[in-house]
Order: C-alpha cells, then structure tokens, then sequence
C-alpha cells in the first residue's frame, strides 16, 4: 500500500536538490568515478542570487527575489530555461542547472546546464509589470549571459514574449542586435520553426520508440496526460493525431476523464476560451492528481516536480511512464514503479526535444540561414531516437533501469570532458 502523508513526510526527502544528489550518485557508482571527479561534477560552477525591487502599477514598490545558477560550461556555453513562479527557490534552481547539464550531454549538443527564477505569481502580475520584471532581472545578469556564455529559454509561465524581452534588454546593453542571447523567441527575432512544439514532438518521438521495447502502439495506446499548459496540450494533439485515446488529462485546476476518447481538439478550443479543462461536455470531472492513478498504457507528468511519490506511486496503472515535466518522479516513486515494471522514460531523455531544438534556434541565429519546420522536425528525430537508443543500449549493459542509464552516459560523457581538458592551473 502506498504510505500515508505523514509517513511520506519522514521517508522521503522531496528536496530537488536531494534528489538530484541521489540520481548524480546512483550513475557515478556505475561509472566508478572517483571523489574528486564526482566533487567537480556535482557542484554548480557559479550562482547569483538577487533582490528585484520593481515598481507596480500603483506606484508601489515591492521586492523579488530571482536567481541564476550556471552547473557546467565543460562541454560549451550554459543552456537552461527561466521560471516564474512563486516556489522557485534556490535548491530548486540548482538542481535543474544539473539536470539541464545532463540533459544537454545525453542528446551530444555542446551546451553545459544553466537555470533561472523569479519567485512570483505571473497571474497576479499585469503585463507591464511583467515586462518591467523582466528586464530588471536581465539587466542584472546580463554580465553572465550571452552568446557564448548562458543562452537562457522560456521554463514554466514564461514564452516568447519573455524572451524577447530579454533579447532587447540585453541588445540595449551591448549596443547591438544579438538574437542568440535567447531561445524560444518570436520567429519574427530569430526563433526557430518547430520551436514550440519541440518538446512534445521530442517525446513523442521517444515515446514511438520506447513503445517498440515495451509492446506498446501509439496508434491504438490510451494515454492520460498530467499538465495542459505548453507541453501537455500539444503532447495530447500530437499523440491525438498519432491515432493514440487520450482519455483524462488535468490542469492546475481540474481533471476530465473519458475512457472512449477526449476530443483533443475540441478541448484545446475550450481550453482557449475558458482558461480550463473544467467542465468540457462529454467528460467526468475527476480531481487534477487523479489523472496519475488513471488505468492507460501510456502516463504523461507535465507539470511540475514531484507529483509521483511514495504516496501515489502504487496506484499508477500505466505501462510507460514519460516524463514530459522536469523531475515528476522521486526516486522512491521511481523504485515502486521499477517494481511494477513499469517503463519509466526519465526526463532528461523524454522532454529533450526542446533543448535541442533550442541548441538548432541558436545555431541559425549565428549563422543567419534558417531552416523549414520539415527540416527542424526531421533533424530532431534523428537525435532523438539515437538517444533513446543510446540509452536503451545502456540498460542492457549495466542490468539497470532507463533512468540510470540516461544518467550514465550523460554524466560519462561531462566527466570525459573534464579528464580531457584537465583541471587548470
């Protein structure tokens, strides 16, 4: 039986950066590192943390509290999303700087890690108070940001408006356009066709592989998607298309349930109009953590960290488990589940695709030549499914889950990176 609330409390640390710590160690066992590779490894290499004092609409001065952490720039410039919301803290940060500097090694694109915040709630902002926010914060780093330094992107309840606010802010400073301070920007400044979706299309192309090892058809599979925001509203279309049944998804607010089919995009319609999945005709309403617990062949976390616990573990009833969100499994979750063999696509393989459709914005932005969507797409699935091959191949070798073995050859990877450029002076 799944434990209680209270004995979760006591057995199980949900401390991002904890966690980050036990899947670091679990892959470096295996990789036989010694301490002080592991030491250089695991540790950020530079983090600033920063008091925003900005004015609001009423004339009102109030303070924010924002970071930036830089984990590794071994294999290139720092690459990592920024986040408004109003639990980013600074553990929180550092640990997806790390997560973002294996994430970059497993799909082979030359970027180390790299993640930001703001401690706010957007919903309670207006858009000039965003904006202003917004160029605060980039004008106090802009000293470690740029082309070659840290490239940051939009994370969760920040776009392409965010990052086109931090283009300009940043071009003001250098007296000069520089498109490739950011990704995920508007097409019209530099940003890539498929940029979007690339993260959904990303798992989606792991997923058509992953199905193949476990038996698994995305074109007759029942799927239930946790999170409709960015990923997981076109992670639903994608898959909807495909031919797969999505038949519960939930957002911040409620979950829907039908186990014949959602209309996908009727609800994106619905979705766009009213701001919710609350209420779609056609469905029962079921509590949003529910969706977890829903019996599929294929489970989607695309939310935020640590919704599959020791908690709510044993009531997952998928046969994959893909991790669209950052960190939605904690690892005694992930040892349930290991338990169950239930397939668990960890993120820094499933929800790739956007990095390194991110790592392909900054390419065109320096050169100057864009490619077709067709040709975005076409160039994403070709690493995709090479990493989920990668990884596949490592699970046989070390006898181990898909977790550790993303972990072993990103981490592989960093650490032979460092032997090779030494440690200097």
């Amino acid at each position: 039986m799944p434990a209680t609330a209270s004995a979760r409390k006591i057995l199980e640390d949900l401390n991002p950066l904890n966690i980050a710590a036990q899947q670091f160690e679990i892959a470096a066992d295996y990789l036989q590192l010694d301490a002080g590779l592991r030491e250089t490894l695991r540790r950020p290499r530079r983090s600033i943390a920063l008091t925003l004092p900005i004015k609001m609409d009423d004339g009102a001065i109030r303070v924010f509290d924002a970071y930036r952490v830089q984990h590794s720039n071994i294999r290139g410039p720092c690459k990592g999303g920024i986040r408004y919301h109003p639990n980013v803290t600074f553990d929180e940060m550092s640990a997806l700087a790390a997560l973002m500097t294996w994430k970059c090694a497993l799909v082979d694109v030359p970027f180390g890690g790299a993640k930001g915040g703001i401690a706010c709630d957007p919903k309670h902002l207006s858009r000039d108070e965003l904006e202003r926010l917004t160029r605060r914060y980039t004008y106090e780093i802009a000293a470690l940001i740029g082309p070659d330094q840290d490239i940051p992107a939009p994370d969760v309840n920040t776009d392409a408006q965010t990052m086109a606010w931090i283009m300009d802010t940043y071009s003001m400073t250098t007296r000069h356009a520089t498109p490739a301070v950011v990704t995920g920007k508007p097409t019209v400044l530099g940003g890539s066709l498929g940029g979007f979706e690339a993260s959904a299309r990303g798992c989606l192309f792991v997923l058509r592989e992953a199905g193949k090892v476990a038996g698994v058809d995305l074109k007759t599979a029942t799927v239930a998607i946790q999170g409709f925001g960015n990923v997981g509203s076109v992670m639903a279309r994608l898959l909807w298309e495909e031919g797969a049944r999505v038949i519960a998804v939930s957002d911040s607010k409620d979950g829907i349930l039908n186990k014949q089919g959602i209309d996908i995009p009727a609800l994106l319609r619905f979705k766009a109009a009213t701001g919710s999945v609350e209420a779609f005709p056609g469905c029962s309403p079921i509590p949003s953590d529910e969706v977890l617990k829903v019996q599929c062949d294929i489970l989607i976390p695309a939310a935020l960290e640590n919704q599959i616990t020791i908690e709510n573990a044993g009531y997952v009833r998928a046969k994959i488990v893909a991790e669209a969100a950052n960190g939605p499994t904690t690892p005694e979750a992930d040892l349930m589940l290991g338990r169950k063999e239930v397939m668990v696509l960890p993120d820094i393989l499933a929800n790739a695709g956007g990095v390194t459709v991110s790592y392909f914005e900054w390419l065109q932005d320096l050169q100057q030549l864009f490619w077709d969507e067709a040709e975005v797409n076409r160039r994403l699935e070709q690493v995709m499914v090479k990493a989920f091959h990668e990884v596949h191949d490592t699970t046989k070798k070390y006898g181990c889950d898909y977790r550790a073995a993303a972990y072993i050859v990103a981490i592989g990877r960093v650490a032979q990176a460092v032997i090779e450029r030494g440690i200097w002076p």
